[in-house]
């Protein structure tokens, strides 16, 4: 079980100052090793409760709260990260678990059965308290992206963009999901994520770029879509 605790800091801005900064910061960050050219993949299965009790949580700033996910990098991959965020103050504390693409399949269908075949105390955690609130997949979502690290306060800089998502199809490993935008296709993440507080330098670049801060996560921008469609 992997354990990461860092504060987060999300922005929106434009493909043009996303592909600026990311220049600069190729020049004194570290490329995450997946980047290649243009970023890598990712998609994510998220869960909620029968009255989208977390999606409502995030919506309205609720101090303390969580999200559920399914992740995977690659639908061809022989493993996905079962993972719950949790926001505690300033900070979010992320835990994950990595299970086999045999049980994460069985996850995808709402059967958390496998979960009570790993030793892992989170792992038991995740069943009960999933069985008890009534969990169950609600959203894929897919983006783009790109990530430089500091190693100095675990500090990671990432831009997300082409933010798709579908509610219509819960297989994560699906080669092909109709999916539909969730942002216009110029609009980019940013998202600055570090432990205990942000080197200067860093932040001198970042200050640099017209931002506006964003509250709202991207499960809560699939999960507006498909609201708004549905009034």
């Amino acid at each position: 079980m992997n354990r990461v605790l860092r504060e987060e800091k999300k922005f929106l801005i434009n493909i043009e100052d996303f592909l600026r900064l990311s220049h600069k910061l190729e020049q004194v960050m570290i490329q995450d090793g997946h980047n290649g050219t243009h970023g890598y993949v990712i998609r994510s299965l998220y869960y909620d409760t029968i009255y989208d009790q977390d999606y409502f949580e995030k919506a309205a700033g609720t101090e303390l709260r969580r999200k559920m996910r399914l992740r995977i990098y690659d639908p061809t991959a022989d493993f996905a990260m079962l993972e719950m965020k949790q926001k505690q103050g300033i900070q979010q504390l992320k835990r994950s678990l990595r299970v086999s693409r045999e049980d994460a399949e069985v996850l995808c269908r709402g059967d958390y059965s496998p979960l009570l075949h790993y030793e892992e105390p989170f792992a038991a955690e995740c069943y009960a308290m999933m069985q008890a609130r009534c969990y169950r997949p609600v959203t894929i979502v897919e983006y783009h992206r790109k990530a430089f690290i500091a190693k100095e306060n675990k500090i990671r800089v990432t831009f997300d963009n082409q933010i798709v998502a579908t509610e219509s199809n819960f297989d994560l490993f699906s080669p092909r999901l109709n999916m539909n935008p969730v942002l216009d296709k110029f609009d980019v993440v940013l998202e600055v994520k570090f432990n205990g507080f942000l080197l200067d330098y860093i932040r001198r670049l970042i200050n640099d770029i017209d931002r506006s801060e964003l509250s709202v996560s991207k499960y809560v921008l699939a999960r507006q879509n498909a609201y708004q469609t549905r009034l």
